[in-house]
């Protein structure tokens, strides 16, 4: 009868890499006011993806509108929330 084999193991040190601390980016605008972020908005990010997937006929701003009403999320807050993400509209097809 044989015994199964072990997995060999080793150990290994571990050592924190000297980096130079990364350069501050220099700011091409002041930072927006946080907002408050509701959980939903992922949820509405995630179906518009979906609905501009199944009607790509569609425009980014009706079927996002669309997707905000039945979500009954504030349009104006969902769109600084976008604004304050950046690069989220691009993702979205949407240029401004």
């Amino acid at each position: 009868m044989r015994g199964r084999q072990r997995v060999k193991t080793s150990v290994v040190d571990l050592v924190e890499p000297t980096e130079a601390a990364p350069a501050a980016r220099p700011a091409t605008a002041p930072p927006a006011p946080p907002v408050d972020v509701d959980p939903l908005y992922g949820v509405a990010l995630l179906k518009t993806a979906f609905e501009l997937k199944r009607r790509p006929e569609g425009s980014v701003d009706d079927v996002l509108s669309g997707v905000l009403a039945r979500l009954r999320i504030d349009e104006d807050e969902f769109r600084a929330f976008l604004a304050q993400q950046g690069g989220l509209l691009a993702a979205l097809g949407q240029k401004r």
